[in-house]
């Protein structure tokens, strides 16, 4: 699948020597923003936690037809940090994930503003603490599989009130059901 970028990323992703990082937004109620560096990054007005080598991102491959492929986040190291209180303490299940590709330049700074590789939703959650450390295995679905999910709505007064109240637009269906109707006379 073709993805738009940036002309600057273009340039920076032919470059011999690239810089890349990534980027993770973990829409939890308290968002959770991480990245693949050792120091704090502050990004977008954001304070990005130095993950490094404790975030560990496996993509999903990319297909021609309509798949929703996920993708799996493995933070490890937790110990002493406040993402493990957020992961037990909210709820995830739905909340969006975003993961970026970005790049940065030889002076330090970043390149253009990056590339959104993956967009999906929280779906599993699997948290291992040891005596030392803990770590969290999240499973993030792509946007798709709620392609997958059936509409339960139904063309019913009661089904319309849930939406809005004060509608009237759906009170004479069920007396339609099973109304002849004479037609060209």
């Amino acid at each position: 699948m073709a993805r738009g970028i940036s002309s600057d990323m273009a340039t920076l992703f032919s470059n011999a020597s690239v810089k890349p990082f990534i980027l993770v937004n973990i829409n939890f109620a308290t968002p959770v923003y991480l990245w693949s560096g050792g120091y704090e990054l502050n990004y977008d007005n954001a304070d990005y936690i130095a993950a490094g080598d404790l975030l560990d991102v496996k993509m999903a491959t990319e297909s021609n037809d309509l798949s929703a492929n996920g993708v799996q986040l493995r933070l490890s190291g937790l110990s002493g940090t406040n993402i493990l209180t957020v992961a037990l303490q909210q709820e995830y299940q739905g909340k969006a994930v975003d993961i970026k590709l970005g790049g940065f330049n030889d002076d330090g700074s970043i390149a253009s503003v990056p590339v959104v590789v993956f967009s999906g939703f929280m779906d599993t959650m699997a948290i291992s603490e040891g005596a030392d450390t803990s770590s969290i295995t999240l499973h993030v679905e792509n946007k798709l599989i709620r392609m997958e999910h059936a509409k339960t709505r139904r063309y019913t007064k009661e089904d319309q009130k849930t939406i809005k109240a004060d509608d009237k637009g759906f009170n004479y269906v069920s007396s339609l059901q099973e109304k002849k109707i004479l037609w060209g006379r």
